[in-house]
This record gives C-alpha cells, structure tokens and sequence, in this order.
C-alpha cells in the first residue's frame, strides 16, 4: 500500500516523533506509538490513544496560542516516552501510570522550564552584561551569540555520553524514517538509509529559531534598567515560543522554495550536534514506529 496520496505526491498523514532510550516514539494526531529495542533484541511496542486539549477548546488552536500547548503536550508525552523506553530497554515491566501522576510529569515540566530559563536565557543575559555593550542592538546580538554557545557547549557535553550517542543514533533513524515516508517511498531499511538524518521540523531548528526572534523581540523592547531587561527574558518566552512556532510551520508549508531552504539551512547545520548516522537496527525500530502509528491514525479517520 502506497505511503502517499497517489494523485498529490503529498503524506497522507503528519506525523512527529521524538527519540527516546533505545527507541522511537511516534505521535499522530489522535495517536502515539512508542518502540523500543529491548535487551533480547525484541522490539517493545507501547500503543496509546491521546486527545489535544485543543479539540476540547478550539481557541487553543489559534495561531500564536496553538504553539504554547503544542510546546507543554509535547513536554508531556516526551516524559511518558522517555519513562517507558527506560523501563524497556533495561528489561524492567514496572506500570508507568501507577509511579508516573500526571502531578509528577508536571512537576517535572516545571523544573524542566525553570532549568532551561536559567541556563539559556538568564545565564546569557547576565554574561552579556558583563561585556558593557549597553542595551541596543549589539547587545542583543551579543546575548544570541551567547545563547547559542551554551546551547553548543551543551550538545558538545552530552553527547560524549555513551548512553546519549545512542540516542542521537535514534534522533536520525527518526528523521530519517520520517523523510522517507514523506518522499512516499516503501518504507524498509534499505530504503530509508538512503534518507537525510536531518529534518527542518526539527526540535533543533526550533530553537535556532527561538534564538534569533529572542533577538528582534529585545531589540523592539524600551531601554529600561537592569531588572527591567532582565524581566523581558523571562515574561516574552510564551510570546518568543509562539512566534518561533508559527515560523517553523510557515517553514515546513513552503520548504521546497528556495528562500525557505536557505533559512532552514543553519537550522540543519545545527541538527549535526543532534543527530548521529543510525545502524540498521535502530532504522527497524524507527520504521516499525511510523507504520503503526500511521495504521492507528487511518483506522481513526
């Protein structure tokens, strides 16, 4: 069966996915399908239905909002994803649902948020000052640059981790099945290794974009005192989330014209710190999670 609207050449179905402890998690619309490589080289499946908040309160999907919900659904499934593939991948059979509350995911959301505030957006701010560029422009400037070289040096870090390698094996599996399946293409290793490990919709590129819009959004900012500025960096990140989202979208919508591709492109440079070339094995994985997440997602429609 064809991957592809046969008359349009275009995915019949959109998916996202999210690498996870020696595996792939998959997410739909109405569904997320987790697989994950276990000890006796069997591959675990976790099937689960899922329902946006956004079909309960149709202004949650607003543009400029739908980021924001987009953001912390992704935050909370990503965790649920992460707890299962551990639990899988060591061979342990413990029930998520009764150790992992949603009161827990949350409260690791939250810590998560604040972690990242301090690292990438205080941190820098407060670094930057250090420089006595004042508070214009080049500051700005300045400030994204640092950003981006935290953001560098922690990728650098992590991924010199021997468990963390692995997962970025399983980020370009991930993109690369999910390249494949948009290029229509029967999905199996062979065909899907010849697929980039690198996709524009990526979380990476994401943050790219973050970073840039961060420096427009504080250059439009009045000059204020050292608080003043400082409360800009924290109180505009749903606003800088949003924004960055909507572009991300409008970047995927028009991908095949060349501006766009040449916006992209440092995004795509970045996702070489992200993602490392996948075996064989790690393609299975990432290939079973896009077909049945796509079985589950056409037996909903």
């Amino acid at each position: 069966m064809s991957l592809t609207d046969k008359e349009t050449k275009e995915p019949s179905l959109a998916f996202g996915g999210q690498a996870v402890m020696e595996g792939v998690m998959m997410r739909s619309k109405d569904n997320l399908v987790i697989c994950v490589r276990q000890p006796n080289n069997e591959i675990a499946t976790k099937r689960e239905k899922i329902s946006s908040l956004s079909k309960k309160c149709r202004l949650l999907m607003l543009p400029f909002v739908r980021g924001i919900l987009a953001l912390f659904e992704t935050l909370y499934v990503g965790i649920k994803g992460i707890y299962f593939s551990a639990n899988a991948a060591f061979g342990e059979d413990e029930n998520e649902e009764e150790l992992l509350s949603p009161m827990l995911i949350i409260g690791i959301i939250a810590l998560s948020l604040c972690l990242s505030v301090l690292l990438f957006s205080i941190t820098p701010f407060f670094l930057t000052t250090l420089l006595n560029l004042g508070g214009g422009l080049l500051f700005n400037i300045a400030e994204g640059i640092v950003r981006l070289t935290f953001l560098l040096a922690y990728l650098a870090a992590v991924s010199r981790l021997g468990d963390f390698k692995r997962i970025l094996q399983y980020h370009g599996a991930e993109h690369a099945s999910i390249n494949a399946y948009e290029a229509g293409v029967e999905l199996n290793v062979e065909n899907v290794k010849k697929y980039s490990r690198f996709h524009a919709r990526c979380g990476t590129s994401f943050l790219l974009i973050v970073t840039l819009v961060s420096i427009l959004f504080f250059s439009l900012m009045p000059s204020g005192d050292y608080f003043t500025r400082l409360s800009y960096r924290v109180i505009l990140i749903p606003v800088i989330s949003s924004v960055s989202y909507e572009l991300l979208r409008l970047s995927d919508r028009y991908k095949d014209s060349l501006i766009v591709r040449a916006l992209v492109a440092p995004g795509l440079l970045l996702q070489r710190f992200t993602t490392s070339p996948p075996d064989d094995d790690m393609l299975e994985v990432a290939i079973k999670a896009v077909k049945e997440v796509e079985l589950l997602q056409r037996a909903c429609e």
